[in-house]
């Protein structure tokens, strides 16, 4: 059963994982930084170790190329698959 006990323990622990995340984007960032400053891509902790890497990413905007080859809606439809999805959203009082 889902009491208000539980919901405050999800938003809890929601906040705990976005102040988390901020710490460790933070720090990937000082990695990044110095990774570009440096020659050095590899750094040893006691319990883990970090490496860094690029790469570039090509993405294919497929609205605009269907519409510049004129595929019609239908086609497109017909090759288009959906599937459920649910959403849970928590927000601090």
């Amino acid at each position: 059963m889902i009491t208000t006990t539980r919901i405050d323990e999800l938003g809890a622990l929601l906040a705990q994982i976005k102040t988390l995340t901020a710490k460790a984007e933070a720090i990937k960032a000082d990695i990044k930084e110095e990774a570009s400053m440096t020659d050095q891509k590899l750094w040893d902790g006691e319990s883990y170790a970090a490496s860094y890497s690029e790469s570039n990413v090509s993405t294919v905007n497929w609205k605009a190329l269907a519409k510049e080859l004129a595929i019609p809606a239908e086609l497109i439809a017909k090759h288009t698959s959906t599937a459920a999805r649910y959403t849970v959203k928590v927000e601090e009082k």
